[in-house]
């Protein structure tokens, strides 16, 4: 196998240390924003659900517990799962996910590292904040775990 067989050009971007300059920082604050979306989005949901509710003589409103949930997995889903790579918060603060073997990140990859994030955080109580500190890529425990990896915008 040769060399031009192997090249991924994503790798060299990978191996830059410049491309995880500030990415701790910038992912919290991208996670703030797209939180902040995702509240925005939860209000006319709770309109539809409250008519889904009359509609369904009141089951309809059991929606409501799950509310959070329902608009932020399809909103991560297929804004990690795009084209960009990112979710909107991600874009603003210049960022994106990539997978470490070159592949582009699909809507069941950012469905995955959405549920691993919330089930993570909920289960060890906020240490998948902590393994960023001691990786060398800054990498949460979702993306040790799918083999992925958030980087500046190359």
């Amino acid at each position: 196998m040769s060399n031009a067989a192997t090249y991924n050009p994503a790798s060299t971007w990978l191996d830059e240390p410049r491309a995880y300059r500030s990415v701790r920082t910038r992912r919290s604050l991208a996670f703030l924003v797209d939180y902040t979306i995702v509240l925005m989005l939860c209000v006319p949901a709770v309109f539809v659900i409250g008519l889904l509710g009359v509609l369904t003589l009141g089951l309809g409103w059991m929606l409501y517990a799950i509310l959070f949930p329902l608009v932020a997995l399809p909103y991560v889903t297929f804004t990690l799962g795009s084209a960009s790579q990112a979710t909107p918060g991600m874009r603003m603060f210049d960022l994106r996910l990539e997978r470490l073997d070159g592949k582009p990140v699909d809507p069941a990859l950012g469905a995955a590292h959405s549920i691993l994030f919330w089930a993570a955080g909920a289960l060890t109580s906020g240490f998948i904040v902590l393994v960023a500190l001691f990786t060398p890529r800054k990498q949460l425990l979702q993306d040790l775990l799918l083999g992925t990896v958030v980087v500046r915008r190359g």
